[in-house]
């Protein structure tokens, strides 16, 4: 019960976060046309920034980094499964209509960056919480790279996007560029750079929901809920992929925290990147907006569900 509270209290609290962006657009004190400006300081300031604190704040152990690159593997192969199988479900419809090409990304990434890292903070024990960050980039880092080119070549149609460019050169790549030799070398970070570092990633949760407070007020709030593939992709997002996670680390000796953090990031809402992809491609953004809004609202009853299974985690895999 203490998992569930901890995870209602937290997911409650960010989406009060959202509140000042809806307010703003709705009083016109910020235009719709302004919202992309938002997302570029986001994804290229505030994105890196959270990848870099995220690798500093842990401890280096061969152990631990071991665990590390087994739960990168199995987060980066649990969004490929779902990409694969939902791209070949939604392609023929997906060639025609663009909300069923959002359909087929936001089956895949979810919000385990701006969401995830508070709820591994508000749920983990303090004596892994540190660590249990770091898996949290990790998981953002799979999703960054599938995003900017898979994601976007799926919504545009568009191959060009498949580049090691583009895998190389996106901001969590390039945060992780940086925070790596940190990590390893175990170089002690000056404080105020440190804290400076700290406070723009943590920026980013509360920036990722201000832009869908405002992308809120920019939407019909009947069209939102009555639309029934936003729904399936919401229930395929939030309860069979953080399913099929459980089944994917059953037999593989991870610690028990990294099997909980892996279960509870595969079972965050679509993630506002989906939005934030359409709106810097210009396709899609009504559809995105749609399930990123409802996935988020509903994450407030789902979530929490979930997470009681975080009380029997240990068992199941004693």
């Amino acid at each position: 019960m203490e998992i569930f509270l901890a995870s209602l209290i937290s997911i409650g609290t960010m989406l009060c976060y959202s509140i000042p962006g809806y307010i703003t657009v709705k009083t016109n004190l910020i235009k719709p046309t302004s919202i992309s400006a938002f997302v570029v300081v986001q994804m290229y300031v505030c994105q890196p920034c959270l990848t870099i604190n995220s690798l500093i704040s842990a401890t280096y152990s061969w152990d631990y980094f071991k665990q590390v690159l087994i739960f990168f593997a199995i987060a980066f192969l649990l969004q490929v499964i779902m990409l694969v199988v939902f791209y070949f479900v939604f392609r023929k419809k997906g060639a025609e209509d663009v909300r069923y090409r959002i359909a087929t990304i936001a089956t895949s990434f979810g919000n385990v960056g701006f969401m995830g890292v508070p709820l591994l903070e508000a749920i983990m024990p303090e004596e892994v919480r540190g660590q249990s960050l770091m898996l949290s980039v990790m998981f953002l880092i799979g999703l960054n790279v599938l995003g900017w080119t898979v994601g976007s070549s799926i919504i545009t149609r568009d191959k060009k996007y498949i580049s090691i460019k583009k895998v190389l050169l996106n901001p969590a790549m390039i945060g992780l560029m940086i925070g790596l030799p940190i990590f390893f070398s175990g170089v002690t970070v000056p404080e105020p750079i440190a804290n400076m570092i700290s406070l723009v990633g943590r920026t980013s949760t509360f920036i990722a929901m201000l832009i869908i407070g405002m992308r809120l007020a920019t939407v019909k709030v009947r069209e939102m809920f009555s639309d029934p593939l936003v729904y399936g992709v919401v229930g395929l997002k939030q309860i069979l992929m953080p399913l099929i996670g459980l089944v994917l680390v059953w037999f593989l000796p991870l610690d028990i925290y990294v099997r909980q953090a892996l279960f509870l990031l595969a079972a965050a809402p679509v993630a506002s990147i989906v939005l934030n992809f359409s709106e810097l491609l210009g396709e899609g953004q009504k559809m995105s907006a749609n399930v990123v809004l409802v996935s988020t609202l509903t994450s407030i009853i789902s979530i929490p569900l979930l997470s009681l299974i975080m009380n029997v985690m240990p068992n199941i895999y004693a």
